[in-house]
């Protein structure tokens, strides 16, 4: 399965480097760094640490729903649609047993063009209502794809048992 990776080419450096907790200084972590530029003065960089997992689960979420509801989909890069479907619910049948952890570094919907306050923990829908799908639907419109059939054609993924830590921020009263 092939996908444009337009955001991942810009990627223009690797530095690694030392960072220190802003609420506890004393500590450090080792980072590396893949960075490629928003404009002349800002570098957006996803950063890498050791491969070990030791996630905070109440930070988690799932991705059942988003695989479900046919909103989370793999934008197609001009491969015959009957693959890209077969390829792209194969993906869908793995990341329905996954859970994500998300900053988002800035906030788009607000309009900022750059990195402007805290990162923002961030996290999944998990049910009908939650989100206006009329956005979904716009999305749709600029990929060429449709939600609806995809809910129909993944109805046969089965479910996986959610982790009770997950899905934290729906949980809270």
């Amino acid at each position: 399965m092939s996908q444009d990776f337009k955001p991942i080419k810009n990627i223009c450096a690797h530095l690694n480097a030392f960072h220190a907790y802003a609420s506890e200084p004393s500590r450090s972590v080792e980072a590396n760094h893949y960075c490629g530029h928003v404009n002349d003065d800002v570098r957006q960089c996803l950063l890498y640490d050791s491969a070990e997992a030791n996630a905070q689960r109440r930070l988690w979420h799932s991705h059942v729903y988003e695989v479900k509801s046919g909103m989370l989909i793999m934008p197609n890069p001009s491969v015959p649609d009957s693959a890209w479907e077969l390829g792209e619910k194969k993906e869908m049948e793995q990341i329905i047993t996954l859970y994500g952890k998300v900053y988002h570094l800035w906030q788009t919907d607000k309009g900022h063009k750059v990195p402007l306050g805290e990162p923002q923990l961030m996290t999944s829908y998990t049910a009908d209502g939650q989100l206006d799908f009329a956005k979904v639907e716009e999305r749709d419109a600029r990929f060429g794809t449709d939600y609806q059939r995809k809910q129909e054609a993944r109805r046969d993924i089965p479910l996986p048992e959610i982790h009770p830590d997950a899905d934290a921020s729906w949980k809270i009263a």
